[in-house]
């Protein structure tokens, strides 16, 4: 059950309906998920949407690898409603099904497309052993370059804080279903 209330937005502050309306205004075309607690603490939750916009919808790493990373984090943190709202974004990205099912059990995929499984392998490593080999690290320089794997570090951060909150406000899914198993 969710921790908190979704504040109606005749009853937030001038801050929380700033962030509200830059939000709905935005790429992501409302707020919902995580903003719902997030608006509880307008200045972060300002800064948590704009860096979120720009590893979601601008950063170097292509679309297909930025939502197999979400997919990974939201497994990893067994985040719902993450999976949630990635899965079909996935999928529209062209990250074939297969592959999204493998994630969601916990198994290794198997891989066609080498960029694949460089974000794959660096995701896991880092959530196995808190760090990322020279090779792993390299695969990923190699590909994207420097500020690649910097955008990747970041959209990793990013939506780890994203995962924390949705599990910490136990944010629900739509209709109560549960994707992940737990």
């Amino acid at each position: 059950m969710p921790r908190i209330a979704e504040i109606p937005r005749d009853s937030m502050s001038n801050a929380q309906r700033t962030v509200f309306d830059e939000i709905a205004g935005g790429p992501r075309g409302g707020v919902r998920g995580p903003f719902l607690p997030l608006l509880n603490s307008p200045m972060l939750a300002d800064k948590v949407q704009k860096l979120g916009q720009f590893v979601r919808y601008e950063c170097s790493i292509p679309w297909k690898l930025r939502e197999l990373a979400i997919l990974v984090t939201a497994f990893h943190w067994k985040a719902q409603y993450e999976w949630f709202a990635h899965e079909s974004e996935a999928i529209k990205a062209g990250l074939a099904q297969n592959i999204i099912d493998a994630i969601k059990v916990g198994i290794r995929p198997e891989f066609r497309d080498l960029a694949e499984e460089e974000v794959y392998d660096f995701c896991c490593e880092l959530y196995s052993s808190k760090r990322v080999s020279e090779r792993v690290y390299q695969n990923v320089v190699d590909r994207h370059g420097v500020a690649g794997a910097t955008d990747l570090a970041g959209l990793l951060g990013h939506y780890n804080l994203i995962a924390i909150t949705l599990n910490i406000f136990d944010v629900q899914v739509p209709d109560g279903k549960i994707p992940l198993a737990v």
